[in-house]
Parts: C-alpha cells; structure tokens; sequence
C-alpha cells in the first residue's frame, strides 16, 4: 500500500513547506536525525519508484570530480580532455558539470548507461542516508522540490519530530 505522503501534487506541498524544513534543519538535534536517516531513507525507496521519474537525470546535473572523469573517460575509451571537452563545462563554482541536460547517459527508459561508474554524485543522490542532508540545507531544500525520495525522508522526519 502506497504512503500517503506521495498522494496528490507532492510537488506544491513541498514548495508550501520549504520554510517549515529549513527550520527543521537548523534546529534538528544532529545525532537523533541522523540516527533516524536510515531508515526513512529505506523507506522512501520502498515508496518511490526513481526509475519512474528521473527528474534529476533530466533537469540537473551531478558535479564530476577527477576521479569521476578519470573512471568514465577510461571507461569510453576517451581522453580526460576529449570527455572534458565533448560533455562537460565549468559551473560558477568551478566545478565540473554536464554542458546540457538531461544528462547524456540517460537512457529512454530512465536507466544509465553508465550506472557501474557513475560519477559519484549520482551514487550518493538525494544524500538521504548523510550528513549532507543537514550540513547543505540549501541542496536539500532545492531537492525536495523535484525529488520524492527527500520530500518523503522530509515528511517524514517532521513527523517524528513533532512526535
């Protein structure tokens, strides 16, 4: 059975309630919220089916560090520069990301076809399971507006704080 939290347009209620998250995060007892990560995190993917949606894969990109071009790049048989030069550019922060979405190893089904040597970004995305979700309030925010699985670990953490 479906959780209710994903009924209806998810989307409005999560820019409705950014401002209630924010405090969430900037208050929340570090080590109790953490404790509670797992398993909202598990939950949220018995919930939400990524392969369904895909947002993040066709509306943003991950950043792609030196390892992440160094294992892709060998992996399609290119040169770092080529692979540089042929997918990515460099953002306002410096770092590398993908020069369009959606990103170009998105497959018509939503899988990717690179999924064994993703950048690592996309390994640890939404980074429902870590630290990030607190210590980059601003990440998590813009995340839970177009994705289920923070929006749900977010609801479901208020939840339990208002327990």
């Amino acid at each position: 059975m479906a959780d209710k939290i994903l009924e209806g347009n998810w989307q409005k209620r999560s820019a409705e309630r950014q401002k209630l998250y924010k405090q969430m995060l900037q208050r929340a007892d570090k080590n109790k919220f953490l404790r509670a990560l797992p398993d909202l995190n598990d939950a949220a993917y018995e919930q939400v089916d990524c392969l369904g949606c895909a947002a993040c894969c066709k509306n943003y990109s991950p950043r792609f560090k030196t390892p992440d071009i160094k294992r892709i790049s060998k992996y399609l048989k290119m040169r770092e520069g080529d692979f540089i030069e042929t997918y990515l550019k460099l953002d306002n922060e410096g770092d590398y990301v993908l020069q369009s979405t959606p990103c170009h190893f998105l497959n018509e089904d939503n899988t990717c076809s690179i999924y064994d040597i993703r950048p690592s970004d996309c390994s640890r995305f939404p980074y429902t399971d870590e630290d990030v979700l607190l210590k980059r309030p601003q990440i998590t925010l813009k995340n839970s507006s177009f994705c289920a699985i923070t929006y749900y670990v977010l609801e479901k953490m208020m939840e339990k704080m208002e327990r």
